[in-house]
């Protein structure tokens, strides 16, 4: 074995589970629009981010690396982004006011992972720290990727199993519009620990 493979995989539980944009998306969405309208969109930031773990460990890394400013470019533009995101969030209409934003569908969640500051720093932390220099770096990469692909998907549905049954006790258009706010406010301060110096 590369890598140990036991550990690494409590690190993509970890990794996939813990609050981020992916998951308080997903949780928006299924609060507005139920659990099966947000598997799409699951299933698009489990495949999206398993590609890129591959294609990060086996060309990008090293260059993004050599360059901090890159780097630091990288997270405020994505943070922006998100911050964006947030704001559609929170302003979007109680279900039966206006028009309902639906959750983002599979190559929208498969990209969103490209500007995606957790995801960038997830993947460019794994495919440095647990890779071992002596063994096949692809086939390294491709395990984890595979890992974070089959975690991925449940990690994610735990949310989207969440926000549903918050969806359900939303009872006003005051409290999805609450509810809304609170969900964009979260986004937006997960990128704290990516955006401040350590």
């Amino acid at each position: 074995m590369p890598f140990p493979l036991l550990p690494f995989i409590i690190f993509a539980i970890a990794g996939s589970v813990t609050p981020g944009p992916n998951v308080l998306m997903v949780a928006a969405g299924a609060a507005n629009n139920g659990v099966r309208a947000t598997i799409p969109h699951v299933l698009g930031i489990s495949c999206g981010f398993s590609v890129m773990i591959l294609i990060v460990g086996l060309g990008l890394a090293v260059p993004i690396a050599s360059f901090p400013g890159i780097q630091v470019g990288m997270r405020w533009v994505g943070a922006a982004w998100i911050s964006w995101i947030g704001w559609q969030i929170a302003i979007s209409p109680p279900p039966g006011e206006g028009k309902r934003r639906p959750p983002l569908r599979f190559w929208g969640a498969a990209m969103f992972q490209w500007i995606n500051p957790k995801a960038w720093m997830l993947a460019l932390g794994m495919t440095t720290a647990w890779s071992n220099p002596l063994a096949p770096l692809a086939e390294q990469y491709a395990l984890m990727a595979l890992v974070f692909a089959v975690v991925g998907v449940p990690s994610s549905l735990v949310w989207a199993v969440l926000g549903d049954q918050a969806g359900r006790f939303l009872r006003s258009p005051v409290q999805v519009r609450v509810f809304n706010i609170t969900m964009a406010i979260l986004l937006v301060l997960s990128m704290l620990p990516v955006l401040l110096p350590a």
